[in-house]
């Protein structure tokens, strides 16, 4: 028996810009939707202007649920359209 965890997988993205990189991180608390983490801002410096700007991106990170199978085809299969595979576990 074979048991995998699996997330939805759902990205949201946000533009922003602010005037010290305390500024973008403060916005960054601000835009993230519940359940999501950030995984990627690069920050970039604005030209010809003082500021900072950033695209940000979050992942979902919540639901996170187990599926068994008997084997790693049927695994697969279990896996619902919009859900990624995390880890998988021989029980």
């Amino acid at each position: 028996m074979l048991v995998a965890l699996i997330r939805p997988v759902e990205s949201h993205t946000v533009e922003l810009v602010g005037d010290s990189l305390e500024d973008v991180h403060a916005q960054l608390a601000e835009h993230a939707p519940t359940g999501f983490d950030l995984v990627s801002a690069p920050a970039r410096m604005l030209k010809g202007a003082q500021g900072i700007e950033t695209t940000a991106r979050f992942e979902r990170r919540d639901g996170v649920r187990e599926i068994e199978a008997e084997d790693m085809d049927a695994l697969t299969a279990k896996v619902p359209e919009g859900w990624q595979m995390l880890s998988v576990r021989r029980v």
